[in-house]
């Protein structure tokens, strides 16, 4: 028997309270709900607190979409996507990149958050201010390459030398066992284990690679180049409720935080809420309208990668990313 899914072009705008008055359409729906899978490219956290929220608050239900968030078992997402496996996902500026030199059928649909909220961290006492205190230091990695390419151009860029650096690999040991315990400093994201240090007073020295001149986006939302050929309404509607997640997120950190715990609570309450109060700045920040990204951006970090000699070519801005299916304000 055929499924059947009518989604009626009469837009039904409704002035919603919940999402402090913003206008969404909605998708009268006579039949079964379009199933669709996000596949997400770590543990849930606040960068993902947004789909959360759209799927609470039933912004996806209203555009006729039944949306299953799930963590990717093995593989990157990129190369999940390109195989089919699921409609979106989440991945990073840089895998996208390398994904579309090696010709993988993916596009970066939006962005999460508008700038580069990283960079190397570590305990005050370690005494660790800039790249050219990493000499004689231990770092903890994950073995990529493009790892060592941002130490050893920080490291030139204060004429520090790369060679005194210790690497070692730690996986996916936590911050703080690592520093604490087996490396000097570390790779994280603010927003997530610098919060956790201010909440457990720990004092850090955080040296943020945006101003040190690395900017790029992560994480981001990627589709397959099938689904933009051959149904981007469905990207047109995922993203409409998305944004409006992530809106409300922006406007109501508290309350989408406790989407977050409900769906996942196995998370930490008191960081999840400190976590989203401060990405809540950061989702939006300087662009016109969330999710939107810029060719400079994706120009400038695939022309950085190529000088350290980390891609082999430049992909076109165009064929990696599109605002196209964004929703306008």
């Amino acid at each position: 028997m055929k499924k059947i899914f009518l989604a009626l072009t009469v837009l039904i705008l409704l002035g919603l309270s919940l999402n402090g008055g913003s206008e969404i359409t909605v998708f009268a729906n006579t039949g079964s709900l379009e199933k669709v899978t996000v596949l997400l490219e770590w543990v849930p956290n606040t960068n993902h607190t947004g789909l959360y929220t759209a799927q609470a608050l039933e912004y996806y239900k209203q555009q006729g979409l039944d949306v299953e968030i799930i963590q990717a078992a093995e593989g990157g997402t990129a190369q999940l996507i390109a195989a089919g496996k699921a409609e979106f996902g989440m991945s990073h500026q840089e895998e996208t990149t390398y994904a579309r030199i090696e010709n993988m059928p993916v596009v970066a649909v939006a962005t999460i958050i508008q700038h580069n909220t990283s960079g190397f961290a570590s305990p005050a006492y370690k005494e660790i201010k800039t790249p050219a205190d990493f000499e004689g230091k231990k770092y903890g990695g994950w073995g990529s390459p493009i790892e060592e390419a941002i130490l050893k151009a920080f490291m030139d860029k204060y004429n520090a030398d790369f060679n005194k650096l210790e690497m070692v690999s730690i996986g996916a040991m936590d911050f703080f066992t690592s520093v604490e315990r087996y490396v000097d400093f570390t790779w994280i994201y603010y927003g997530w284990d610098g919060i956790a240090a201010e909440l457990r007073g720990m004092d850090l020295n955080f040296i943020d690679l945006r101003k040190e001149g690395l900017d790029f986006y992560s994480p981001i939302i990627i589709t397959s180049e099938d689904t933009v050929q051959n149904n981007p309404e469905l990207i047109r509607r995922f993203l409409k409720a998305t944004a409006e997640g992530y809106k409300y997120a922006i406007n109501h950190p508290e309350e989408a935080a406790e989407f977050l715990l409900e769906a996942c609570p196995e998370l930490d309450k008191e960081l999840v809420i400190a976590s989203q109060k401060y990405l809540s700045t950061k989702y939006l920040d300087d662009a016109s309208r969330w999710g939107e990204m810029t060719e400079s951006m994706w120009n400038d970090y695939a022309e950085w990668l190529f000088e350290k000699g980390l891609i082999k070519s430049i992909p076109e801005p165009g064929k990696a990313f599109t605002n196209e299916f964004l929703p306008e304000e």
